[in-house]
């Protein structure tokens, strides 16, 4: 499945239809008075949040959005047909913004909820509203008022209890595919994932979570190296992250601080989360290199757990420890 977060689309919302100048004429009536309808009005440009979907890739291939005119007024004071509204579904979790001042618009997370993009124009009123005592016969009547428009961007950040970070092939995707339904793809290479993978971890019939796994990161990320960077934002909305470091690597203390720098460089709010530290791959080493990655410490209140997604040594211990977090 191919993944976008990002897209950018023109909406306008129906104009309004006319009023028209009408006058009845029927048989031994030669003046009657003004008839003259009123126009319909613009149908509303609608954005849904639907969470069957999990990408904005349909926006790549479409980018206008434009709801159907109100239909002009007729006579014998009818009034014409309102214009069709249009909804555009997005995945839960996508953020708008005006696109000319950047401005943020509203944010949608539930299921079905709508948002109102763009008010319809309203219809014009027809010759029949504009008679009086003294004007009996107006020829006057109103055009259709124009709808809402507006060039806005989407941004989508995915919704995830648990965010994984680390760095390339230090066993993220290994890990999301032990512990859920997720299928991610998986090899012994850096950049295996190049796009968000969502899992959902079952603790029972009723509890039940969902975990992100993110491209690895890179020392520099911030500045544009690496794929990481750029999918940070997906576990903004996180209750916790867990950082999961190679235990196997030469100086993990030093690839923890990494990880702090290139998540706190992104955004200060990423390193405020509870965090738990998950040192991977420890079926790799021997009993004391075991014992002595255990004593390891990276602060106060941050837990140390060390596993084997392929053995599935710790993952007993990892998965209650995340819904301790979230519960």
């Amino acid at each position: 499945m191919h993944f976008l977060d990002e897209a950018t689309i023109y909406v306008k919302a129906g104009d309004g239809g006319d009023g028209i100048i009408s006058f009845r004429r029927e048989k031994f009536i030669p003046k009657g008075g003004p008839d003259g309808g009123n126009g319909g009005r613009g149908g509303d440009v609608v954005l849904r949040a639907d969470r069957q979907l999990s990408t904005l890739i349909d926006f790549r291939y479409k980018q206008k959005y434009i709801a159907e005119k109100g239909i002009h007024g007729f006579g014998s004071n009818k009034t014409g047909r309102d214009g069709k509204g249009l909804v555009i579904r997005v995945p839960c979790g996508t953020e708008i913004y005006n696109n000319e001042t950047n401005e943020f618009i509203a944010d949608v997370v539930e299921d079905k909820q709508e948002l109102l993009l763009a008010r319809g124009g309203g219809g014009g009123r027809g010759n029949q509203e504009f008679a009086t005592p003294t004007n009996q016969a107006p020829r006057i009547c109103e055009p259709g008022r124009w709808g809402q428009e507006f060039t806005i961007r989407l941004s989508l950040k995915l919704l995830a209890d648990v965010g994984l970070v680390g760095l390339p092939n230090a066993g993220k995707s290994t890990l999301i595919s032990r512990i859920s339904a997720a299928k991610p793809k998986i090899a012994d290479y850096p950049f295996t994932t190049l796009v968000p993978n969502l899992g959902i971890v079952r603790i029972d019939e009723e509890k039940s979570f969902v975990v992100a796994d993110m491209p690895g990161i890179i020392e520099g990320a911030h500045k544009g190296k690496g794929l990481g960077i750029q999918f940070l934002k997906h576990i903004e909305r996180t209750k916790i992250i867990v950082l999961l470091i190679d235990a196997t690597t030469e100086n993990i203390k030093e690839t923890y601080n990494i990880l702090i720098n290139e998540m706190e460089q992104f955004s200060e709010g990423l390193v405020k989360r509870k965090r738990i530290v998950a040192l991977t791959k420890i079926d790799a080493l021997d009993e004391s290199a075991r014992k002595k990655i255990s004593k390891q410490k990276f602060g106060r209140g941050v837990k140390v757990i060390p596993i084997s997604s392929v053995s599935g040594v710790g993952l007993d211990e990892l998965v209650p420890a995340m819904w301790e977090h979230i519960s």
